[in-house]
């Protein structure tokens, strides 16, 4: 194994959220009388943080008069119930823990607002995460490679001995920026065509499978 540093996404990838994002985003929908999305609409609208989630499923988008309060109504609600129906991926617990009894150091980089990010990390993966990065006011999100690299400056580490893990076109993006190699999961949010038609090279179906890489 020639890594030392694996900098994961976290949604689709990690954890298994989208019920969560699901139910956030029709609170908040359902509270400024808009239509419900269903588990695959949302599912297409993640991946670029989660303002463009609501853009995308607010009728509208940005111009209706009310998205900035829908959008608020649900970072609030998700911050308090984003834990009630997420949780890792199987085999992924077991991945991180074998790594960092490796000594290997692993960091968590999200388009997701930054305490949610933290709060997920915390309560899923404790101290097995050394960084756990999110989208806040003075960074840019993913595809930039600004958390990646500020990531791998909170744990001391050098882009050439690291490895980025996603499940997206955008992380396929954000590992060509930071200058890292990207493995593609066929367990998150998008198919193994379009992970390959987006530019992917390394894809695994287990999270055992990184172990021998």
């Amino acid at each position: 194994m020639g890594y030392d540093s694996y900098i994961f996404d976290l949604d689709g990838t990690l954890l298994d959220t989208i019920d969560d994002l699901a139910f956030s985003c029709n609170y908040a929908l359902e509270k400024y009388g808009m239509p419900h999305r269903s588990i695959e609409e949302v599912k297409a609208a993640v991946g670029n943080g989660v303002k463009k989630l609501l853009e995308r499923t607010v009728p509208e988008g940005l111009n209706n008069p009310m998205f900035d309060r829908t959008f608020a109504a649900f970072k609030e609600h998700y911050l308090i119930r984003c834990t009630e129906h997420t949780y890792p991926y199987p085999g992924i617990t077991e991945l991180l823990t074998e790594l960092r009894e490796r000594g290997k150091h692993i960091a968590v980089v999200s388009n997701k607002f930054d305490a949610a990010t933290k709060g997920l990390v915390k309560h899923f993966f404790g101290k097995t995460v050394e960084v756990a990065i999110g989208e806040y006011d003075i960074n840019k999100r993913k595809p930039a490679p600004d958390m990646v690299f500020e990531a791998l400056k909170k744990m001391g580490q050098s882009h050439e001995t690291a490895i980025y893990i996603g499940d997206s076109n955008v992380d396929i993006d954000t590992a060509q920026n930071s200058r890292l190699p990207c493995i593609s999961v066929l367990w998150g949010f998008r198919s193994a065509d379009f992970l390959i038609a987006s530019g992917a090279s390394i894809l695994v179906s287990k999270p055992k499978d990184i172990l021998d890489l």
